[in-house]
């Protein structure tokens, strides 16, 4: 399989992009004169821009089951009342299909990799393979602190991974769980000890809150990036989703240990949990830092674009500085930094790394005039600007499209609402 996008901007100039498998082959100046390989497929790339697929690094993509249900509440008691009562009910089916529209969602708005924690990991694994996405797949786990729990906890694990890993290339399993306060310190070391033996990347919600930060000193005597790094805890596989609470030290702690933070500032914003979030004292330290959207119950949607424009909106306003987190520092982190984090080649338009990219329509207003496409795509535009998506070699979305979604839109909405009804 091979594709030729002709013409297409890439940094300020035309280029034929020529993929072949899943990977960027050649990239050659437009109109240069070398002659152009043949490819399967040849696409027009005049009147668009090329970027690399955005890389949403926390999700919960089946919760677009409950999108609109339960906002305007702070977050205990929405996880409480709202949210885990709920989950309880949920199915294999349910997470398919809340996963197959939260794919088809990302599509629209050029992500190409995500993050995942949530529950029934092979109903999100099938969506994820059917809609042509690459992801990280993690189960969200919990012990509440009950060894019993925590014992059949581990034996799921150990079944998971003892056996072949769900779909293709494209899906990687990873461990999640969920956060301090509903995993006890036993299973968080046990978790840790697996994810080393198996070379496995490993989420969790830290930090996320006051009160989560208050609870810790009270429980374990010590803020929740101390608690980790007391556990032996903090290490490069580790991803911190929040960090809103977070101060020098624990940065350098951070640091140090090559643990990798995902900023995620819809849902912090709308659930109120906070908005200073560090993130020049956090890349100044060397701490690799992504964007995420969070589960569609807590920002509502899943566009990266929007991700983009909220962090940086949000990081200049705080600190009053016009000239923090910059465009090119956002798509970075929305690109770059991802890859980073997932240990993918990927997030850049270049030869030998992976053929995930984004065609980006030029002739919407916001991109004219374009002085600058990459403040334009931050600051102006928003995810309905992506025109055709590619992964893995593969063109999943093309002029907006992807296939079957009207029936996968009409469907998830019969479900969520008998979810709620059960």
């Amino acid at each position: 399989m091979s594709i030729l996008i002709k013409s297409v901007e890439l940094n300020g100039g035309k280029a034929d992009v020529f993929i072949r498998g899943n990977t960027i082959e050649s990239i050659t100046k437009s109109g240069s004169g070398a002659p152009s390989p043949a490819a399967d497929t040849v696409m027009d790339g005049a009147g668009k821009a090329v970027i690399p697929g955005l890389m949403n690094m926390h999700t919960h993509a089946a919760m677009t089951l409950f999108r609109g249900f339960g906002d305007d509440m702070p977050l205990m008691p929405w996880l409480r009342e709202k949210i885990w009562p709920n989950e309880a009910k949920l199915t294999g089916d349910d997470v398919y299909w809340g996963a197959k529209l939260a794919c088809v969602e990302m599509l629209h708005s050029g992500t190409t990799t995500f993050f995942d924690m949530y529950h029934k990991l092979d109903a999100t694994a099938a969506a994820v393979e059917e809609t042509g996405l690459r992801a990280v797949l993690s189960e969200a786990c919990f012990d509440r602190f009950d060894p019993d729990v925590a014992e059949r906890a581990k034996r799921n694990i150990r079944k998971r991974f003892d056996a072949p890993p769900p779909g293709s290339g494209r899906i990687a399993c990873a461990l999640g769980p969920h956060s301090i306060y509903t995993v006890s310190g036993d299973l968080l070391r046990w978790l840790h000890d697996f994810a080393e033996e198996r070379n496995l990347l490993v989420q969790i919600h830290l930090a996320e809150t006051e009160g989560e930060v208050a609870q810790s000193l009270v429980r374990n005597g010590m803020t929740p990036v101390r608690y980790l790094h007391k556990l032996g805890l903090l290490a490069p596989n580790l991803v911190v989703a929040h960090a809103l609470y977070v101060d020098d030290d624990e940065i350098r702690m951070l640091a140090d240990n090559g643990v990798k933070v995902v900023h995620n500032p819809a849902s912090n914003m709308k659930l109120a949990s906070g908005y200073r979030f560090r993130f020049e004292e956090m890349r100044e330290a060397g701490v690799t830092v992504g964007l995420g959207t969070d589960g569609c119950s807590s920002s509502n949607n899943l566009d990266m674009i929007e991700v983009m424009k909220l962090a940086s909106l949000l990081g200049k306003a705080w600190r009053g500085s016009p000239e923090a987190m910059t465009s090119g520092e956002m798509l970075y982190a929305a690109t770059e930094a991802g890859a980073a984090i997932t240990g993918l080649k990927a997030g850049r338009v270049e030869e030998g790394f992976l053929a995930d990219l984004c065609l980006i329509d030029l002739k919407m207003p916001v991109f004219a005039p374009n002085f600058d496409f990459v403040s334009n795509l931050v600051f102006a535009a928003n995810g309905s600007c992506v025109d055709t998506v590619i992964c893995d070699g593969r063109i999943v979305m093309r002029e907006r499209k992807v296939p079957g979604e009207a029936e996968i839109i009409e469907h998830v909405s019969k479900i969520a609402c008998d979810l709620i009804k059960r």
